[in-house]
């Protein structure tokens, strides 16, 4: 008889469609490796699948859960470098064709076949999960499997900030949206030597706010009360920010950072939204503005990533709100949905 397990699915495309279900325990194949899950996180797409506002496509019966960590149940005959026993953290490509140029130059997060754990792939919203032994890395004994299982979102902002931005120390930096991605994003421009780190949100963002000021904010603006561009020409030489952040997604964000960005400066866009623009893209040529786009993260990103948080060096204390049992998946879910909770950490064992 195969072995049972737990799992958290996502089994129709309606919302709220997400349920526990006793499923049998996957099959490894001979490259593969199978993790008892120590911690797997909460991310934004999970709690948009839970209610079907996803704008990529969703293979249902699936089970949810991408940000993820554990210790090695079993080892396929042809998986290297891992044993049992070992602790580990898995990126999020379950799935890559291998052979287009972007697989064969290490850019695999841009591969038109990727496919996604919790989406395409199972994912870690279990007791179990099958994982290609090419996902994993090793983690140190001393960092947490709660926090372990932020690697993913930290390797986003790291990608979004130290890789496809430029900063230099005292530079003037702005982070739009202040979600797990855009805090995690404005800890990583501190690192990097921000001078002027502000973060903006609404008025229901006021606790993330707050949280971002832990995180080394210099300012913190509500923008439904506060004029961005007015803001941003009192400080320096009041020519605007050197580099924004877009980790909202929203169309009027985007506007926002062409209005205060300076000109010569850059705006990174990590926040996706399904919004048409409806503005005019003519201050982008006018300012010589770099818009850059950032999407997921490669092998090189999760080996920085794992050793600065294995150094104590990324401050996740502030961002981790709850970490619960798998059975109080809903309440996380929903913390998160309403703003309760900024990163809720489920710990399916």
């Amino acid at each position: 008889m195969r072995e049972m397990m737990t799992g958290l699915v996502h089994y129709a495309l309606a919302p709220l469609s997400v349920e526990l279900r006793e499923m049998p325990v996957s099959e490894i194949g001979e490259e593969e490796v199978l993790l008892r899950v120590g911690a797997v996180g909460v991310c934004g797409s999970d709690v948009h699948q839970y209610h079907n506002s996803q704008s990529w496509p969703v293979r249902v019966p699936v089970v949810l859960g991408h940000e993820f960590c554990g210790t090695v149940a079993r080892v396929g005959q042809r998986a290297k470098g891992f044993r049992e026993g070992d602790r580990v953290v898995s990126e999020t490509a379950a799935s890559i064709c291998g052979e287009c140029i972007y697989c064969r130059a290490g850019e695999y997060n841009l591969c038109p076949k990727r496919s996604g754990f919790g989406s395409g792939t199972h994912g870690a919203m279990a007791n179990y999960v099958c994982v290609p032994a090419r996902c994993l890395h090793h983690i140190p004994d001393t960092l947490p499997f709660e926090r372990a299982a932020l690697t993913e979102p930290c390797c986003v902002a790291y990608n979004a900030v130290a890789v496809k931005s430029q900063i230099r120390p005292g530079d003037t930096v702005v982070v739009i949206g202040p979600g797990p991605i855009g805090l995690l994003c404005a800890g990583m421009a501190r690192e990097a030597g921000a001078g002027t780190l502000v973060v903006a949100g609404t008025s229901r963002d006021a606790s993330r706010l707050g949280v971002a000021r832990a995180l080394g904010a210099t300012q913190t603006v509500d923008v439904q009360n506060v004029n961005m561009r007015e803001y941003l020409s009192g400080m320096g030489d009041g020519f605007g920010a050197d580099l924004v952040i877009d980790a909202a997604g929203a169309s009027a964000a985007l506007q926002v950072a062409l209005e205060i960005v300076r000109p010569g400066g850059q705006i990174t866009k990590v926040g996706w939204g399904p919004q048409p623009l409806n503005f005019s893209l003519d201050p982008l040529v006018q300012k010589a503005v770099r818009l850059q786009g950032s999407f997921s993260h490669t092998f090189k990103n999760w080996e920085k990533v794992v050793a600065m948080l294995g150094a104590g060096q990324i401050h996740l204390g502030p961002i981790i709100s709850q970490v619960a049992a798998l059975d109080r998946w809903k309440d996380c879910f929903e913390g998160m949905y309403v703003g309760k909770y900024v990163k809720a950490v489920l710990q399916p064992n």
